[in-house]
């Protein structure tokens, strides 16, 4: 996990309004707590994990940071299995997926579009910011894998384009 992965947590976590989220893997453990001893200011530790049974502990806390990723597991192995001949276009950031510039506009790219590098495919909303995700390849867009309005994880798979 790098510092941008973890900047991008500890925003999302000040947004999602939590005290304090717990993750651990096997080689680096975080602690992210928001609001404490009278600060506004998110705060994180990051250190080596320590013995299995706080491993354990510290699950149910990090659980519910991670349930909306949950849904996604089998779209990410479908993506898997096809990407022997498409590209797979991912999430740059931690945010929520929009497919149209505004409710009333229509859809940036939908399935069966041929698109160029550089084109807009989708806006991904972080910290009320609306982020243009262009695409760095060109092809057509065979299958859209977030639904509108979605919150979208770091490197979430969003779309399959074929490049032939």
């Amino acid at each position: 996990m790098d510092i941008k992965e973890i900047q991008s947590l500890i925003k999302f976590v000040a947004k999602s309004g939590a005290s304090e989220v717990k993750l651990e893997t096997d080689d680096i453990k975080i602690t992210i707590r928001t609001g404490s001893l009278g600060s506004n200011e998110p705060t994180y530790v990051q250190s080596l994990p320590m013995a299995q049974p706080q491993m354990t502990a510290a699950m149910p806390v990090a659980a519910p940071a991670e349930t909306p990723a949950a849904p996604v597991a089998p779209t990410s192995e479908v993506a898997a299995d096809d990407e022997s001949k498409y590209i797979t276009i991912k999430s740059p950031i931690i945010g929520t997926f929009y497919r149209k510039p505004a409710p009333d506009k229509p859809l940036f790219v939908e399935v069966g579009d041929t698109i160029a590098a550089g084109d807009v495919l989708c806006v991904i909303e972080a910290m009320k910011l609306f982020n243009d995700i262009e695409s760095e390849v060109s092809g057509k867009i065979v299958k859209v894998l977030v639904d509108d309005s979605s919150p979208v994880e770091f490197d979430q798979p969003l779309f399959l384009v074929d490049p032939s």
